[in-house]
């Protein structure tokens, strides 16, 4: 996606962010992109490890299934 950009078009949106809103606020807004991101890979993250615990948990459970099933049918 970046990479179609290009040094000058990287170049030119600086410049136009820099006039918008100064050399004081850059920082700022820089450090607010950068929480942003972290917060967003944070929860895709979280996301992504509920749903493979969830996995795990059923996937043990049908095999504490089977197991009392092969037990069941062993017995008899």
């Amino acid at each position: 996606m970046l990479s179609s950009i290009g040094i000058p078009g990287l170049i030119l949106i600086l410049v136009i962010a820099l006039i918008i809103f100064g050399p004081s606020k850059l920082p700022e807004i820089g450090r607010a992109f950068g929480n942003t991101l972290k917060e967003f890979k944070k929860s895709t993250n979280d996301l992504i490890g509920n749903e493979k615990e969830e996995k795990t948990n059923f996937e043990e459970k049908n095999n504490r299934i089977a197991l009392e099933k092969s037990k069941r049918l062993e017995t008899k």
